[in-house]
């Protein structure tokens, strides 16, 4: 018989909203539609469960469930995006993968003719398992012998489970609680007033009276749940990468001439971008070299786009500052990145900001073309024990939109070097006999400290007395005395 395996990310948009906010795991937490007290229910995680909070819920009566329930939405093309990345993972393992149109999280695989390449289908099942836990992720996958049973058992069973033959399986979906399945509210509650809490009791119902009640999509959901509605297996077809290779007749060295032939060959690639009703989201560029060198170069556009103009202008920067471009060029491959186009309904009233944040994306994108990747970065906080390691420098590829708030005083801002300058060697630890021969002509007016900062003793033990030091042209000075070097530094100035 065939087989046939049901991969489960429960609550997948809820995850990707967990990603966003690592905080919320120890909450009660749901993915709404929107972020308003009238906002619908779409998602919830076990804690929201417990109390009583389930999907098709309006947000406020969830918030008047429990007050700790914390709520977001997740925009449909991030689901997407994230859905068609797990669907090319999984192609590693077989051919034939479904993605649920309805959804999201749920994959149905062929797992037919795989007995040669696995020991069994419980170890193939436990690979891919393994993998999606390993990136991240909570999943559960169930091998059996019809859609909708290994879909029921994968949506409640954690971890890995294989049935042997068609009766187990039935047996364990018709156990499965009717409120952990993909349901629609109105008829779950409509079974719940009829004392009927799992598969099995629906499919004792009589076939006659689920028609009429509650109409031919119920009856659908009937008949396949009993197995009498055969529903084959609908893989999503691989698409080909959008690529073109060039070989050049002699070697190129001009740049002017090398982009006239990019911007020649974007032209036919935008062209089968089109017909996928995609948006360029990246373009890469290979360059190989008449003296054998190689060149790999990957660019993002602010925002995707069939700006063909636009994109060869951030090639035409990136390939500008290539010092390997005095060589000749023999080779040149193309490569583009889609993603799905997405349509946006225009609003009657539109508050627009004085910031263009269109014009900085684009700004930002041609630094990153020209300068690198790292050209353009953000801070992130991070966990440390020494002040320069609460931070960190990442790439930013999207400008937040600015969040404006009163204040009554302007904040002080506490600058901080990438690199502590050593500013005066010698054992004098005393700020105001130690500073005051150097800064501002012996003219300070207030210190601040000792502020004591050590540990580091299980790596490299760090001894720091920190201090504010206010000189008389009114700069404020962050400093610091390591007593294990025997010198003072400036750490930054408050502004």
């Amino acid at each position: 018989m065939d087989r046939i395996a049901c991969v489960n990310l429960p609550e997948f948009p809820l995850q990707l909203l967990l990603r966003q906010h690592p905080e919320w795991h120890a909450y009660p937490t749901a993915v709404v539609d929107r972020d308003k007290a009238q906002g619908v229910i779409l998602w919830v995680n076990e804690r929201a469960r417990r109390v009583r909070i389930l999907p098709g819920m309006r947000y406020a009566a969830g918030l008047s469930l429990s007050t700790q329930l914390r709520a977001g939405e997740v925009p449909q093309s991030d689901v997407d995006e994230c859905v068609a990345t797990i669907t090319e993972r999984l192609r590693f393992y077989t051919a034939d993968v479904e993605p649920s149109p309805d959804e999201p999280g749920i994959f149905w695989l062929n797992g037919s003719g795989l007995r040669l390449l696995y020991p069994s289908l419980a170890k193939w099942a436990g690979l891919i398992h393994s993998d999606l836990q390993g990136d991240g992720y909570l999943a559960s996958v169930a091998v059996g012998f019809s859609r909708f049973g290994t879909y029921a058992v994968a949506r409640t069973t954690p971890g890995v489970s294989a049935f042997d033959d068609p009766d187990s399986e039935r047996d364990a979906s018709a156990r499965v609680a009717i409120d952990r399945l993909g349901f629609d509210p109105a008829l779950r509650d409509a079974l719940f007033k009829l004392g009927i809490t799992t598969v099995g009791g629906f499919l004792d119902l009589p076939a006659n009276g689920i028609k009429k009640r509650f109409g031919a999509g119920v009856f659908r959901l009937y008949e396949l749940a009993r197995g009498d509605l055969f529903a084959p297996l609908q893989p999503q077809p691989p698409q080909d990468p959008i690529v073109v290779s060039v070989h050049l007749d002699y070697p190129e060295a001009d740049l002017d001439r090398l982009m006239a032939l990019v911007e020649k060959h974007l032209q036919s690639l935008f062209i089968q971008l089109t017909e996928r009703c995609e948006l360029l989201a990246a373009v890469s560029v290979r360059l190989d070299f008449d003296n054998r060198g190689r060149a790999a170069e990957r660019l993002q556009p602010a925002t995707p786009t069939l700006d063909v103009a636009q994109i060869a202008g951030l090639v035409r920067l990136r390939l500008g500052s290539l010092s390997s471009l005095t060589s000749g060029v023999v080779d040149l491959e193309i490569e583009i990145e889609g993603t799905p186009a997405q349509r946006r309904q225009g609003e009657l009233f539109v508050e627009k900001s004085p910031r263009d944040l269109q014009a900085a994306a684009r700004a930002f994108a041609r630094l990153r073309a020209e300068l690198g990747e790292g050209a353009v970065v953000c801070a992130v906080a991070r966990e440390g024990h020494l002040p320069e390691a609460t931070f960190e420098w990442t790439p930013m590829h999207e400008q937040p939109q600015p969040k404006a708030r009163p204040v009554r005083l302007p904040p002080l801002v506490r600058r901080i070097y990438a690199k502590p300058v050593m500013f005066s060697p010698g054992k004098q630890r005393d700020a105001g006999m130690q500073l005051t021969a150097h800064i501002d002509d012996g003219s300070i007016h207030e210190t601040q400290g000792p502020y004591i900062v050590s540990g580091g003793w299980w790596q490299r033990e760090v001894q720091r007395e920190y201090y504010f030091v206010r000189t008389a042209n009114g700069r404020s000075l962050w400093m610091y005395y390591d007593r294990r070097r025997v010198c003072w530094f400036i750490h930054g100035e408050v502004e």
